[in-house]
């Protein structure tokens, strides 16, 4: 049997554990109080105003059933609007605040450095690979994912 320490699943999840340290670090450094869940949500409502929520949670493959609590607290946070949707009252429309494009404007670039980071040790040329071959192996397996991307 292979050693669990080179097993994909295993060396994902800690890829994972090590991309959400760096992650909560840089916002850390940076004076922002957001998760890299509450960041994908408040950016794709920035490139997407009046998007609702359940589209939202396809657009970053997030859990419908608890994309309401990230919303909360991006609301409470003052970063986002929500409203009832004029076309389906049963849906809440969202859109991004002065105050959340602001953060924004301070997360991104912090954003953005972190990647380098999150993949130390790689050359340019390694991270592009490794990149390329992240969106193959998760565009093949997002149908088996419990919330599976689904654009907008």
């Amino acid at each position: 049997m292979t050693d669990v320490h080179d097993m994909p699943g295993h060396l994902i999840r800690r890829l994972h554990q090590i991309s959400v340290a760096v992650f909560t670090e840089g916002m850390a450094a940076a004076q922002l109080d957001l998760t890299s869940v509450q960041f994908a949500a408040l950016w794709t409502v920035a490139r997407h105003p009046g998007i609702d929520q359940a589209t939202l949670a396809g657009e970053i493959a997030y859990d419908r059933a608890t994309i309401g609590g990230v919303v909360d607290r991006l609301e409470a946070k003052g970063l986002l609007a929500r409203q009832v949707s004029d076309r389906d009252r049963r849906a809440r429309v969202l859109t991004v605040t002065d105050n959340g494009r602001a953060v924004l404007e301070r997360a991104h670039p912090a954003v953005v450095a972190l990647q380098d980071d999150i993949l130390a040790g790689l050359t340019a040329p390694e991270r592009e690979t490794l990149l390329d071959l992240l969106r193959k192996t998760t565009m093949a397996g997002n149908s088996r994912a419990r919330a599976p991307r689904k654009p907008g």
